[in-house]
């Protein structure tokens, strides 16, 4: 009996909102159980990707990944975060916003998809790339689409419904990527293996949220398209500078190197970006604590003065020992053929401060409603990357690419620090 009554409690615990404070650790749990997941289980079929196609077509699949992650961005700006908003306040609402900004979705993947595939071109050397764009132009409708009807169960706060459509992507990839890459190992078919695999986890998110298909030209609202895309742009930006800040390394390596060099530089950078993910996690955990305190200064200023020091606490070790073990991961995760990609690995290793601490300033600058703050940390972020990417790479290849990625974060960086300390004092640790 008291097997059954546990049972019962943690289930209610982890499936339910039962109070505040439960619902909010209960879906930073799943938030962070399915990211972690996640991220692991596509970081595996990653690398054994790139140990088996070799830097060339490893290459090749990058950049083309790294245009869909480009593009992506367009399609939401920011869309997702003001439904969520907007139904929290009224989920009666949901369906008036789902239908208006399905519509408004759907406009510009259309849009998208004739730049990537008719002018997209014009700007890429490599013919092998432009036959891969079709490829592309579905990646970037089945994510765009898959992260929206996820992103309505943060409304219900019902956060282990994205949490497992996430699991459901993730697995749906790495199993047809495993059996894509044994049959036919090139560039195409892991890509045909991704559309496959997020085609799979756009219809598990779109079932849970079926009856809103049902009415979606009754509830849509053209009124509500001006409000939506004006709510949106604040949060757009900053998700545009993460895009870009991400993904426009490889797309300029293609421009001026060659696809060998973008997969020697993906290799590295993929082990950064699920490294990034943990100080994105932990701002996530703190922001509502941010946000109840902006009108307790001394309370706010202790909280932001623990977090950096957790923070700190986690980005030294991994700085530090990443930087002087880059050659035995680099040699371990993906073989001897991908150590010409060590030295701007190295270098990636170096921007583990700035980025776990940046995290953490730009949700408090948010958290006081400070956001002309962060526009002009985005207008640097995506200007710093694009000109010290123009200036570095056509010499320095490679390592002037993650060069360009650590002077432009420790500026942006510091930027926010100086704004924060204009509205709180605080430690840096």
């Amino acid at each position: 009996m008291k097997f059954v009554f546990k049972f019962v409690r943690i289930r209610q615990f982890f499936f339910n909102n039962t109070s505040t404070r439960q619902t909010i650790a209960k879906n930073t749990f799943w938030l962070i159980s399915g990211q972690i997941f996640s991220r692991f289980i596509r970081a595996a079929i990653i690398i054994y990707a790139a140990r088996i196609l070799g830097a060339q077509e490893w290459g090749i699949f990058s950049y083309v990944l790294s245009l869909a992650g480009f593009f992506t961005i367009f399609a939401d700006f920011g869309i997702n975060a003001v439904i969520t908003r907007e139904s929290s306040r009224d989920i009666e609402k949901q369906k008036k916003y789902f239908s208006t900004s399905l519509f408004i979705k759907l406009v510009m993947i259309v849009v998208l998809a004739f730049v990537v595939i008719l002018i997209a071109p014009i700007f890429i050397k490599q013919r092998s790339i432009e036959l891969l764009l079709p490829l592309a132009v579905f990646i970037i409708g089945f994510d765009v689409l898959r992260d929206f009807a996820a992103s309505l169960s943060r409304a219900w706060e019902k956060m282990e419904i994205e949490a497992f459509v996430q699991v459901i992507t993730n697995t749906a990839i790495f199993i047809a990527g495993f059996v894509a890459i044994y049959f036919y190992p090139n560039a195409q078919s892991l890509l045909l293996a991704y559309v496959v695999g997020i085609g799979i986890g756009m219809v598990v998110a779109f079932y849970q949220f079926k009856h809103y298909l049902k009415n979606l030209k009754d509830n849509f609202s053209k009124y509500l398209i001006k409000p939506i895309i004006y709510s949106s742009w604040p949060l757009g930006m900053l998700g545009l500078m993460g895009a870009i800040m991400l993904n426009t390394d490889s797309i300029m390596l293609g421009w001026y190197k060659n696809m060998q060099d973008v997969g020697y530089y993906s290799a590295g950078q993929r082990i950064a970006q699920l490294i990034y993910l943990i100080p994105g996690l932990i701002a996530t955990a703190f922001f509502p604590s941010f946000a109840r305190l902006i009108n307790e200064k001394e309370k706010f200023k202790k909280m932001l003065n623990k977090s950096l020091q957790i923070i700190g606490l986690i980005a030294l070790p991994l700085m530090t020992g990443g930087f002087f073990l880059s050659s035995f991961i680099i040699k371990l995760l993906y073989g001897t053929e991908y150590l010409q990609g060590v030295f701007s690995f190295k270098l990636m290793n170096l921007t583990y401060l700035p980025v776990f601490l940046s995290a953490i300033l730009g949700n408090a600058l948010f958290a006081l409603n400070k956001e002309k703050s962060l526009f002009t940390y985005v207008i640097l972020g995506v200007s710093g990357n694009f000109l010290f990417n123009l200036l570095l790479i056509p010499t320095f290849g490679i390592a002037g690419a993650a060069l360009s990625t650590l002077i432009n974060q420790i500026i942006i960086t510091i930027y926010l620090i100086f704004k924060l300390r204009k509205e709180i004092d605080f430690k840096i640790f």
